[in-house]
């Protein structure tokens, strides 16, 4: 081992938060610092919030194996304690979570896990709220004024590594919309179909989760890139991009290169903002590379067949599929949405995923929510 001078007899306890790493193992890690002085502290999670929506999302937690909830979201409207806080720019004491009204699916499952007090500092950027950070204990009555001031300082250290990755996360997403809008002014997609399709994305990914073994951080990521999916088509040129009819064989055998174009745009884009380590980036190039194969080995571009098929890119085809048969375009008319569904469950298990159709297929009513809250604009 190195003998290092007494000028460096002191070691960083919070230098990990300086490397390259995923956000959850930061919180597990502040999570760790925190226990050293306060064992009692028993789980930090994180909810997001989406303004374009009302929602508060599970994203992350540390709890040392129990888990009461996770893949849940929540109208912040429906919480009027929460809103107080987001409101009043002041964090919650909850010194005992029996006096908690019971009037929420989320407060009945954190009791019914036993914690037994609740921290809950809101989380902002630049006068934005982002969301919520939870500190809990299966102890009552232990948040007196040291443990509150530590859980201050750990929480806003929580939140400004949260921050740092979704800047990071959302700044490359901008970059690619971005990308795709300036490129000859080309605007192949609409805002809204990428918004729909991020929503449906998310329904499915929540849907099939626990099968998967996907968590909440990446169910968010499969929401923030699956509309990415098309940024190759930036590639391609107006002739056969914006062609009304149907393509002939040299067309499409053109428009088959755009996965494989997109993967080369995103890691450009990933060198030149110095994101190399960006988190869940493989999700992206698989979401981008991968949303045309078909479960039959039929797809392209490298024929890839059922599982073989990232599942992020399984969703998004479903989701990409959905809302393009659903939406009016200058060469068609919408479907309904009874007429796609029941062609969806004819191309389930031969050419989309059988799970991701019936993930989107059994929450009819979330879909239709999604489709009110993100219409087309007739104006432009």
């Amino acid at each position: 081992m190195e003998t290092l001078p007494d000028w460096f007899r002191h070691a960083d306890r919070l230098a990990a938060l300086g490397e390259d790493a995923p956000f959850s193992n930061k919180l597990e890690f502040l999570h760790d610092y925190l226990h050293q002085d306060f064992p009692w502290i028993d789980r930090i999670a994180v909810a997001l919030y989406d303004p374009q929506t009302d929602l508060l999302k599970t994203y992350a937690h540390s709890s040392k194996g129990d888990d009461p909830l996770s893949l849940y979201d929540a109208r912040l409207s429906d919480s009027t304690t929460l809103q107080e806080i987001v409101r009043l720019r002041r964090p919650r004491v909850i010194d005992d979570l029996a006096l908690l009204p019971a009037s929420r699916p989320h407060s009945e499952r954190i009791r019914g896990q036993g914690y037994g007090s609740s921290y809950t500092l809101p989380i902002f950027r630049n006068g934005d709220f982002l969301g919520l950070l939870f500190f809990n204990s299966y102890r009552k009555h232990v948040l007196d004024e040291r443990a509150l001031h530590h859980l201050d300082l750990v929480g806003h250290l929580v939140g400004y590594s949260l921050i740092d990755q979704l800047t990071t996360a959302r700044t490359l997403v901008a970059s690619v919309r971005s990308t795709s809008t300036l490129a000859q002014h080309r605007d192949f997609e609409t805002g809204a179909h990428l918004d729909r399709m991020a929503h449906y994305a998310r329904l499915i990914a929540r849907a099939i989760a626990p099968r998967y073994g996907l968590d909440d951080h990446t169910v968010e990521h499969i929401f923030l890139f699956a509309p990415l999916h098309d940024i190759g088509k930036i590639g391609i040129s107006d002739s056969i991009l914006l062609k009304p009819g149907k393509l002939d064989a040299a067309e499409f055998e053109t428009m088959k290169t755009h996965p494989a174009r997109g993967v080369e745009i995103i890691d450009a884009l990933l060198e030149h903002f110095g994101l190399a380590g960006l988190p869940h980036s493989q999700l992206l190039r698989n979401i981008a590379l991968y949303h045309h194969e078909a479960m039959n080995g039929q797809g392209y571009p490298l024929g890839l067949k059922g599982e073989a098929i990232p599942i992020e890119a399984r969703i998004a085809a479903v989701a990409d599929v959905f809302d393009a048969l659903t939406s009016k375009r200058p060469y068609k008319d919408a479907w309904s949405n009874e007429d796609t569904f029941t062609l969806l469950q004819e191309l389930a298990g031969d050419v989309l995923d059988r799970d991701c159709v019936q993930a989107l297929i059994s929450q009819a009513d979330a879909v239709r929510s999604i489709q009110e809250r993100f219409r087309e604009d007739p104006l432009g």
